[in-house]
């Protein structure tokens, strides 16, 4: 015979089980960003860039001319514009480029950002080489405050041949909110 305080143990067994449950998908979700990146950054997945600060390229293919686009997301909620200050360009593999992307936090409060990009295809993803990126670093910003960050690279001089486009995708997110989701590209291709 099952009794009222056979009952309350188990509704109390279920409830803490249940408790505990949401406390560990809470968890595993605010820790999905940094595994995710982790994992991509050590598998090669998703483009993720891995080769950190390069040196100059050594050759310059100028029979080649590859179309590298520029993108940028934010994620949802973070008052900020971002976004690069040409959509795209043409660069001869070896060759470096610099070019610009525009950062300013539209908040009332001083707000450390990061960027973490993302190339593709991800075939493209060991051939893109940068010798300085604001993504390296964590980006502080004081309430109103807006700059242009570099972005120095090349395309390795042996980047396959049927690759005649590459995209350098940037998602700035804000250090305090990481667990958030990313809105839609702020960046066009024109």
């Amino acid at each position: 015979m099952v009794t009222q305080t056979s009952i309350k143990k188990r509704n109390r067994r279920l409830l803490i089980g249940l408790s505990l449950g949401v406390v560990a998908m809470f968890g595993f979700g605010f820790a999905m960003v940094p595994l995710y990146t982790l994992m991509c950054k050590t598998l090669g997945l998703n483009g993720k860039y891995t080769n950190g600060v390069v040196a100059k390229a050594d050759t310059v293919d100028n029979n080649r001319v590859v179309t590298v686009e520029f993108l940028a997301t934010k994620n949802n909620g973070l008052p900020w514009d971002f976004y690069p200050t040409v959509n795209k360009v043409e660069v001869h593999p070896g060759e470096n480029k610099l070019m610009d992307y525009y950062a300013k936090n539209n908040s009332n409060r001083t707000m450390t950002v990061q960027a973490v990009p993302s190339i593709s295809p991800s075939q493209a993803t060991s051939y893109v080489k940068k010798t300085e990126c604001f993504c390296f670093t964590q980006q502080t910003f004081k309430a109103g405050e807006g700059r242009e960050m570099p972005v120095l690279f090349h395309l390795d001089a042996n980047l396959p041949k049927n690759i005649n486009t590459i995209t350098l995708s940037y998602t700035m997110f804000d250090t305090a909110n990481v667990g958030k989701t990313v809105s839609k590209p702020t960046g066009r291709i024109q």
